[in-house]
């Protein structure tokens, strides 16, 4: 099969699109062909090697896609059924979605629900999946459009643009926090009321007046302490990235005397039953018009050059990857 492997030669990792065996029958018990993959920033980070993703090589980098199963020993997948992955450690230690064929564990596995195509499934992708996690824990803590605003930070990012798209889809009022200017149109089309400059966020005292209901935080360090000291009482803040930093300068004051809570968002161990959910409501809510906005598709042996670019900070919007 074709695939992106990644080995390190002399202390540098090297990418290269090539023919390799299929991938070893005790890599899981579902083998899929892969249709769509996407390059994500992780997926950046290991095929350029800046980051420490990857300890094992060669690996098949791609921590998402989706496809159709070639055959299967669980009774819950069938061959030809589509399904969709993200998460559990594929395209970091275990072979991922960056080649034609990928076999994995049959828990590890989504059946594409009614309404998604694997092509939207990877426009989706780890992050709308995400996205959708962060709105489910605003729900069970309590959190409705008639609350109050829910922000949303890193608003032109991945998860960001997502969790607008659902939050508006559910009738919240979401407010988008953004340093690039150029997205204003992009995020007021996908369903903010208004924006915010991520300036205002950059100073923080321990409590500020209260402001929202709610918060989908994907950068951390200042600005996740600046939404928590201006919650609700009540108000809960799911928080998912560290886009600006792991530190996190804030005090016990939101937590004690405003009940506020902050919900950590984990997407890569996320049980079965909590991605189907998840994944049957990113059909249902998503508009059309989501998958419209600003896509790339290339193919295999672009990922290399294109995981530059993203590193560069040169790619606006989701770069899916046809593999077949």
């Amino acid at each position: 099969m074709k695939a992106v492997v990644l080995e390190q030669v002399e202390g540098q990792t090297q990418a290269e699109v090539k023919q390799i065996s299929a991938p070893a029958i005790d890599l899981g018990n579902v083998l899929v062909d892969v249709e769509w993959s996407s390059l994500n920033y992780k997926d950046a980070l290991a095929i350029t090697g800046k980051g420490k993703i990857i300890r094992n090589f060669p690996m098949v980098p791609g921590i998402d896609f989706a496809g159709r199963v070639a055959s299967s020993d669980d009774a819950n997948f069938s061959a030809g059924q589509e399904v969709v992955l993200t998460g559990w450690g594929v395209g970091e230690n275990h072979w991922g979605g960056l080649a034609e064929q990928a076999r994995v564990k049959s828990e590890w596995l989504v059946a594409l629900p009614a309404g998604l195509t694997a092509r939207k499934a990877m426009i989706v992708g780890t992050a709308g999946f995400t996205a959708m996690l962060c709105v489910m824990e605003l729900e069970e803590a309590g959190v409705t459009p008639e609350s109050g605003e829910v922000v949303v930070t890193g608003a032109s990012g991945g998860v960001g643009s997502t969790a607008i798209a659902l939050l508006h889809a559910l009738g919240y009022q979401v407010v988008a926090v953004s340093g690039r200017e150029s997205t204003h149109d992009y995020l007021r089309q996908l369903g903010a009321s208004r924006i915010l400059p991520r300036s205002e966020f950059a100073e923080t005292r321990p409590l500020e007046k209260q402001v929202w209901a709610g918060a989908v935080d994907t950068v951390g360090g200042n600005v996740l302490a600046k939404l928590l000291a201006q919650m609700n009482y009540s108000g809960c803040v799911a928080a998912c990235g560290l886009a600006g930093g792991f530190s996190l300068p804030t005090t016990v004051m939101p937590f004690i005397l405003r009940n506020v809570r902050l919900q950590g968002v984990d997407s890569v161990s996320a049980p079965q039953e909590r991605r189907i959910t998840a994944w049957k409501r990113l059909a249902e809510l998503l508009p059309e018009s989501f998958y419209e906005t600003a896509t790339t598709e290339i193919s295999m042996e672009q990922a290399p050059k294109f995981a530059d670019d993203i590193m560069n900070n040169a790619v606006q919007g989701r770069t899916l990857v046809k593999v077949s």
